[in-house]
């Protein structure tokens, strides 16, 4: 019996013993969690995007001729190449910066039709918007914006004025738009926009310093591509 009793003793004492090496052989040893090997980087989007459009711009033909009764003014249509730059603070949320340069005829109309051109001047409108862009609707990603235009009047020339200034000045801008994603960095864009721009004039006609203010208040109707970096 004394025997068995210290045979016991001794396997107990061994087991304790090899769980005790287990325990520090498991602590030394930690099991490593899985790691696919196939799989590559995440690939993220750039926060940089541009756009090349060409760009349909009406006007709102009005304005007039401070004292002359029933004076008004139109001004003519064009379509230039327009350029933007936007950067993407969140998936949402981005500035765009619009780029684009376009001329327009001066044509007096009603009570001094008879003035027929008065002039043409170059405009360059740089526009920066604040947009916001849903992304739940897959390729088709719908944009409304809203900002702040400055626009400058230059290479004035006169017609049947003897004078044409037209004063750079500060407009409100809106903006709605979508872009339609044919892969991760290309897409295909429309884009409306509408600049709040009215502009103080002055114009010499026979001999006569006269004022005024053009009310373009000019649609941008917009199409191209879309490249997102």
């Amino acid at each position: 019996m004394t025997k068995l009793r210290m045979a016991t003793a001794q396997g107990a004492t061994a087991l304790i013993v090899v769980m005790g090496i287990s325990q520090q052989a498991l602590a030394a040893d930690p099991v490593q969690p899985y790691i696919a090997q196939d799989q590559g980087p995440v690939e993220t989007s750039s926060p940089w995007q541009i756009r090349v459009r060409a760009l349909g711009v009406k006007t709102n033909d009005s304005g007039y001729v401070g004292g002359i009764a029933g004076s008004n003014l139109s001004y003519s249509d064009t379509i230039t190449p327009e350029f933007d730059i936007s950067y993407f603070f969140t998936e949402n949320i981005a500035a765009e910066l619009i780029l684009a340069t376009t001329s327009a005829n001066v044509d007096g109309t009603g009570a001094i039709g008879a003035l027929g051109n008065v002039g043409k001047v170059w405009v360059l409108p740089p526009t920066l918007t604040l947009q916001y862009h849903f992304t739940h609707f897959g390729r088709f990603r719908p944009y409304v914006g809203a900002g702040l235009n400055y626009t400058v009047f230059y290479n004035q020339s006169v017609g049947s004025a003897a004078a044409l200034h037209v004063k750079n000045t500060f407009g409100a801008a809106l903006q709605v738009g979508f872009d339609y994603m044919l892969d991760q960095h290309w897409g295909l864009n429309f884009d409306v926009k509408r600049l709040f721009l009215e502009p103080d004039f002055t114009v010499k006609v026979a001999g006569t310093d006269l004022k005024g203010k053009a009310k373009l208040d000019p649609w941008l109707i917009g199409a191209g591509v879309t490249y997102r970096f």
